[in-house]
């Protein structure tokens, strides 16, 4: 699978299939600090990526009203 990473903009080969708990963790990611966006659908953490899917990985931006 491939594996797009911000913050800084990197890309990652990795094998599949894999949990998005295991694979944010062979990464070092705490899960409640990013999004997990595969083939464009955001994922839970329960979720089983596929071999064949393009993952992103976004940190988690939280803002507020004024």
């Amino acid at each position: 699978m491939k594996v797009l990473l911000r913050n800084p903009r990197r890309e990652l080969d990795m094998a599949g299939p894999i949990a998005v708990r295991a694979l944010l963790g062979s990464l070092d990611f705490n899960r409640e600090s990013v999004l997990v966006i595969v083939d464009g659908t955001l994922v839970t953490g329960d979720a089983t990526i596929p071999d064949a899917a393009t993952v992103e990985i976004r940190p988690v931006i939280s803002g507020g009203s004024s």
